[in-house]
C-alpha cells in the first residue's frame, strides 16, 4: 500500500500546467480531462490546495485555478501536506512490550526510549520530508518540460484555449437575446 495516494500524483501533474503564468487559469474539469481522470476526483483535490494557498480560484467564463504563489515558492512537501495532511509515515504500536514471554510484566528496557524500529522509521520519514521540501514545483516543471517534445506545451495551451472559447461560446448562445415580454390583455 502506498503511503502517498494518487491524489498527490494527479495534484502535482495538474499543478504543472498552471506554472506558466501566461497560460491563464484552468478549470478543474479541464485539468481532469487533460489527465484522463474523473472531474469529481480532481474537484476534491483543488479546495485543499486552495486552502493551503497553493492555488487561487477565479470565477466566470474565463475563470479557473492559477497558482497562488510563484512555482519556485511551492514545494512538493507543501502539496503533499495540503492534499494528504501531515500524517506520519509509520504508526508505532509499541509491539516490543507485548511479547507473551514477558507474562504481562513489561521490563523497563522495553518501555524506555524510542524503539529501534520506530527510530529508523522516524529518520526515513525526516529524510523523505527533507527531500520533498527541497524540490519545488518550478524545478519539477522545468524537468518535465525538458523531456517533452518542443511543441507540446503550445499544443496543450491551444487545447486549453479551445476549451475555454467553446465554453464562452456555449454560454453566450445559451443565454441568447432577452425575450420580449407580452402584456396580458384584459377584457
Amino acid at each position: 500500500m502506498a503511503h502517498l495516494g494518487s491524489s498527490v500524483e494527479y495534484g502535482l501533474h495538474c499543478l504543472l500546467w498552471l506554472v506558466d503564468p501566461m497560460a491563464g487559469p484552468a478549470s478543474s474539469r479541464d485539468l481532469a480531462e487533460l489527465q484522463g481522470v474523473s472531474p469529481s476526483f480532481i474537484a476534491k483535490i483543488f479546495p485543499r490546495l486552495e486552502k493551503a494557498g497553493i492555488v487561487a480560484a477565479s470565477e466566470g467564463v474565463r475563470g479557473g485555478y492559477r497558482l497562488g504563489r510563484p512555482a519556485s515558492d511551492i514545494t512538493v512537501l507543501d502539496v503533499v501536506d495540503a492534499i494528504e495532511g501531515k500524517k506520519p509515515l509509520f504508526d508505532c504500536k509499541e509491539v516490543r512490550g507485548l511479547c507473551t514471554l514477558y507474562g504481562g510484566k513489561r521490563p523497563a528496557a522495553t518501555t524506555g526510549g524510542i524503539c529501534a524500529i520506530h527510530a529508523v522509521m522516524l529518520r526515513a520519514e525526516q529524510s523523505m520530508r527533507d527531500e520533498l521540501a527541497r524540490t519545488t514545483l518550478a524545478f519539477l516543471a522545468a524537468t518535465v518540460e525538458s523531456k517533452m517534445p518542443p511543441d507540446f506545451p503550445a499544443t496543450v495551451q491551444n487545447w486549453f484555449s479551445g476549451r475555454m472559447s467553446a465554453r464562452a461560446d456555449a454560454r453566450g448562445h445559451s443565454t441568447g437575446p432577452p425575450r420580449e415580454t407580452r402584456k396580458r390583455e384584459t377584457p
